[in-house]
Order: structure tokens, then sequence, then C-alpha cells
């Protein structure tokens, strides 16, 4: 596959890793919710505490949105080939790999791609045009001289 291709192909598992995650996240917050609606009362006679299963409802969208930015600004710095999509690749990974098993999967992929041959060819261009400009300008390589070897100096005899 071409690094173009790959880079295709992450933007998509990081896509498709925000959707299964606010999936999750809906799911949660929903039973939080039908807890709260269902919990009976205590044979005291008290009220279930609904205020907080509405909280932890809350607490868990705010969660997943947080969770997941990272991995929605990576997918479209990826789709977009924008400069920084390295960079937001690697943080999205590290947030995706904390969630087993499909995060881990996107996390291990986007760090295989981002540090791998393919992933060095398409974002790292600066480091690729120095190395051909050194190659390409023949003053420059005049300029550079060769590295000669030297022994070291021989220990002098204490005898």
């Amino acid at each position: 596959m071409t690094p173009e291709q790959h880079n295709r192909y992450l933007g998509f598992a990081h896509i498709g890793y925000v959707v299964l995650h606010a999936l999750m996240g809906v799911g949660f917050g929903v039973m939080m919710i039908a807890i709260a609606g269902t919990a009976p009362a205590s044979p005291g006679g008290d009220p279930p505490p609904r205020g907080f299963f509405f909280m932890m409802a809350a607490f868990m969208l705010a969660f997943t949105v947080g969770w997941t930015i990272p991995s929605m600004i990576a997918a479209f710095a990826l789709l977009k080939k924008k400069r920084w999509a390295k960079v937001a690749a690697i943080v999205a990974g590290v947030f995706a790999a904390a969630q087993m098993p499909f995060g881990t999967a996107v996390g291990v992929y986007t760090f295989w791609f981002v540090f791998s041959q393919p992933g060095r060819l398409l974002y790292d261009k600066n480091v690729k045009s120095l190395a051909a400009a050194t190659a390409d300008d023949p003053s420059r390589m005049n300029q550079e001289k060769p590295h000669e070897y030297f022994p070291p100096v021989a220990p002098p005899d204490w005898r």
C-alpha cells in the first residue's frame, strides 16, 4: 500500500474509533438515566438518589466528548493531509490506545504508520528535502571533507 492509502485508512480508523466510543458513551448515559428513572424507593421511604445518576450520565457524556476530541482532530488532519497531522495523530494515538480493544488497535496502527517509513515519506518533507539538497548540490559536496582515521596515541611505557 502507498503512504497515501495508509494515511487515508488511518483517518477512517480514527473516525470509526470516535463513532464507536461515542456510541458506548451514549449507551452508558442512557443506562444511567434508565437506572435513575426505575430505581425503587428504599425501605425507609427515602427517594432514590436520582441526582447522582444524572450526574454520572453528564460525566459520561463529558468524558466521551473529551476523550474523542483528539481523534476527531487527527482524523480531520490526516484526511486533509495537514502539516500538523503527524503530531495530532500521535496525541490521538495515545488517547485511543488506552481504550481496549478497538482503541488499542487504532493506537498501534497510528504509531506504526507515523513512525515507519511510509509515514516519514508523507510527513517529514523537511528532512527529505535537506538530504536531497546535499546530494544534488555538487558545490556543497566538495566542501565536505572525508573523515580520516587517526589511531589512538599509545600510552607511555612506564616500565
